[in-house]
C-alpha cells in the first residue's frame, strides 16, 4: 500500500489552530504562574479537566463510557459498530510542575481527528475511539500508568483501588468523590488497534531536525537499589590506605552504570538519579552509601546483559576493596515492541504527507506500552523544545503538533477503513 488512507481523502488535514486552542484551554485548568500545569490525578482539578474533555466529546457527537478505574472512552460510531474500535489517546493528569503537552496532546489530537472527520462528513468502517487513562504520571498514586496497567491486566483493580496518596486517601475513594467510578470492568472494552501521539520528551528529533518520530517500541527497564557499606572514620587521622570508604566504592559502581550504557548503543541508558551518604558529614569518611541504578535498552536481552555486567563489576569492587556491596532489583518493566502494521501505518502516513520522519524508541513509559499487550499498537512522536518535559517550561511548536495530528488522522483512517 502506497497511500496512507483510502482514495479520495489523501488531502484531508486537521485544523491545527483548533487543536492548539483546545490545548491552551485545557492548560488553564491547574495552570501555574510559570506557564505550566499542576493537575494531579483524581483531584478536583482533574475532575474539571475530565469534564471539559468529555463535554467536547459529547459536542462532537461521541458517546462516553467510563470503567471502574476511571478510564474514559469516547466513541464515534462507524458503519459497522460490531467491529472493535480503532483507538487513540493518552492522559490528562500532570506532574506537580508539569507542562501543557505531555499526555494532553495525545488526547486532544484524538479529539481533533474526530472533529476533522465530522467537518468533512467522513464515515469510517470501524468506530473511532479516544481514550484518556487514569493516573499515568504516578505523581499522586503508584503504580504509574495505573489505568492502562489495570486495563491490560498488569496489576489488579483491587491493588489499584487500594493505592493511597501521602494523605492516606485511596484511589477508590477519590474516584467516587470526583464522580469517575465507572461501571465497566477494565479490560472488557475491545480495542482493534491503538495509536498514541505524544511529544518526544527527549532531544533526538530536535537534534536531527526531524518532525515525526515513528516509534518502534519502548525500552526495557531494570531498577536497582545499591548499598555499599564500609566504616566511618575521622577524615584527618585515617591514612588513605587504611580507609574503608563506602563513597569511593560507590562512585566506581556509579561510573560503571554510565560505562555499561555506552557499551550497548544505540539505545543503552544508564542513570544514577538518587544517592544517600551516611553520616554525610564533611570530616567523616562515609560508612554507607545507598543509590539508585536505572538501566534501559531496546530488548530484554540487552538490558539483562547490562544488568549482569553491573552486577559483576560491583562484585569485583567488593572483592578488591573489602567493602560490602548489596544490589537489589526493585522494579522491572519488559521491553515492548510495537506492532509492525501500526508502525508502518505511521511511517506511510508521514511519508505521504511529506513530513520528515525517522525511527525512534521510547525511553519513557507510556500507556501505549500496556495497551500493546492487548492490541496492535503504534506511537507518533513530535519534537519538544530542548527535549524538556515534566517541567513547566515544556514547549512544542504548533506546526509540529499539527503534523503529528495529521499523521495520527491518516494512520487511524487506514486501519478504520479496513475495519480492523
Amino acid at each position: 500500500m502506497d497511500t496512507p488512507t483510502t482514495p479520495g481523502i489523501e488531502h484531508l488535514r486537521v485544523n491545527g489552530e483548533r487543536l492548539w486552542a483546545s490545548l491552551m484551554e485545557l492548560a488553564r485548568i491547574g495552570g501555574t504562574p510559570k506557564g505550566g500545569v499542576c493537575r494531579l490525578a483524581l483531584t478536583e482539578l482533574d475532575r474539571q479537566g475530565r469534564d471539559l474533555v468529555l463535554g467536547w466529546a459529547r459536542e462532537a457527537g461521541m458517546s462516553v463510557t467510563i470503567d471502574k478505574i476511571g478510564n474514559a472512552f469516547m466513541r464515534r460510531a462507524g458503519r459497522d459498530n460490531r467491529l472493535p474500535p480503532i483507538m487513540t489517546g493518552s492522559h490528562i493528569d500532570t506532574q506537580p510542575t508539569g507542562g501543557k503537552f505531555d499526555g494532553n496532546y495525545g488526547v486532544l489530537a484524538g479529539l481533533e481527528v474526530v472533529r476533522t472527520l465530522n467537518d468533512h462528513g467522513i464515515e469510517t468502517e470501524a468506530p473511532i475511539e479516544v481514550a484518556f487513562w487514569t493516573n499515568e504520571e504516578g505523581s499522586r498514586f503508584v503504580p504509574v500508568m495505573m489505568g492502562s496497567g489495570v486495563f491490560a491486566g498488569a496489576f489488579t483493580l483491587a491493588h489499584a483501588h487500594a493505592a493511597t496518596d501521602l494523605d492516606g486517601k485511596t484511589v477508590r475513594d477519590e474516584l467516587e468523590r470526583i464522580g469517575y467510578m465507572g461501571s465497566e470492568a477494565p479490560g472488557e472494552h475491545p480495542v482493534g488497534a491503538y495509536f498514541e501521539a505524544h511529544i518526544e520528551q527527549g532531544p533526538v528529533l530536535e537534534d536531527h531536525g526531524t518532525t515525526i518520530g515513528v516509534v518502534e517500541g519502548g525500552l526495557g527497564i531494570r531498577w536497582f537499589d545499591c548499598t555499599v557499606v564500609g566504616m566511618e572514620a575521622h577524615a584527618g587521622p585515617t591514612p588513605m590506605g587504611l580507609r574503608r570508604d563506602a563513597l569511593q566504592g560507590a562512585t566506581r559502581i556509579m561510573q560503571e552504570v554510565v560505562a555499561v550504557a555506552l557499551r550497548h548503543p544505540p539505545d543503552g541508558r544508564g542513570t544514577v538519579g538518587m544517592a544517600q551518604v551516611f553520616p554525610n558529614s564533611r570530616n567523616v569518611i562515609p560508612g554507607r552509601v545507598t543509590f539508585s541504578i536505572d538501566l534501559r535498552n531496546s530488548s530484554d536481552e540487552r538490558v539483562d546483559q547490562m544488568a549482569a555486567e553491573v552486577k559483576a563489576f560491583a562484585a569485583r569492587v567488593a572483592q578488591e576493596s573489602g567493602l560490602e556491596v548489596r544490589l537489589e532489583q526493585v522494579s522491572s518493566y519488559p521491553a515492548q515492541q510495537f506492532h509492525p502494521d501500526c508502525v508502518q501505518a505511521v511511517a506511510r502516513a508521514a511519508k505521504a504527507l511529506g513530513y520528515s520522519h525517522m525511527p525512534v524508541v521510547s525511553g519513557a513509559g507510556h500507556d501505549a506500552v500496556y495497551v500493546a499487550r492487548l492490541a496492535p499498537t503504534g506511537m507518533i512522536f513530535v519534537p519538544c523544545k530542548d527535549g524538556i518535559s515534566h517541567n513547566e517550561i515544556e514547549q512544542a511548536e504548533p506546526e509540529h503538533l499539527t503534523a503529528g495530528c495529521n499523521v495520527l488522522l491518516h494512520a487511524m483512517l487506514e486501519r478504520a477503513q479496513q475495519g480492523r
